[in-house]
């Protein structure tokens, strides 16, 4: 497992920081649902990175389902129960517009790298918990978990795989003893 001062814990939200909608998109912040030890194992992450920061893409800003006033509700709720993130990049842009901040797109990545320059991607790691996230690591050059039990279909693979904070916090556990 890879960690430098320069880099950087990129993290996908929906399936990896709270439950996921299936079907559906969290819409409101009583649908926000903390993961089991995501608060804790992002602590005890905190000190081995630069900065850690969510990308997330929000179609259901894009098709009228929420508003771009009711996702900033949700992250500014998302970020006092886990103070740890240092800033949160979002695409509200429907898939069939190929935004370039849209996962798999790189964009977000850039951002990030733009705002936070002691950010190198290629000494970051990516979690997330579907093959848009794995190929958004990937092209951006950093390394990627899997989280949760999805499957990839494409030749583009993972690192490593997690399927809960815990393993996640296992993955990290000897650097974290040091």
């Amino acid at each position: 497992m890879c960690h430098t001062p320069k880099s950087a814990l990129f993290l996908d939200r929906d399936g990896v920081i709270n439950q996921r909608i299936v079907g559906g998109y969290v819409k409101n912040i009583n649908e926000f649902i903390l993961l089991p030890h995501v608060a804790e194992v992002l602590a005890k992450l905190k000190p081995l990175f630069a900065r850690i920061i969510v990308v997330t893409n929000q179609q259901g800003v894009g098709k009228g389902l929420m508003t771009e006033a009711d996702l900033a509700i949700i992250h500014t709720e998302m970020l006092k129960k886990l103070p740890m993130i240092d800033r949160v990049y979002h695409c509200s842009a429907l898939a069939t517009q190929h935004h370039p901040d849209r996962k798999p797109a790189i964009g977000m990545a850039l951002r990030a790298a733009a705002d936070f320059p002691e950010i190198s991607l290629a000494d970051s790691l990516m979690i997330g918990d579907t093959e848009s996230d794995i190929l958004f690591g990937k092209r951006a050059g950093m390394r990627t978990i899997l989280f949760g039990n999805e499957t990839i279909t494409s030749e583009i693979k993972p690192d490593f795989f997690a399927e809960n904070w815990q393993q996640i916090a296992e993955l990290f556990a000897n650097i974290m003893e040091k």
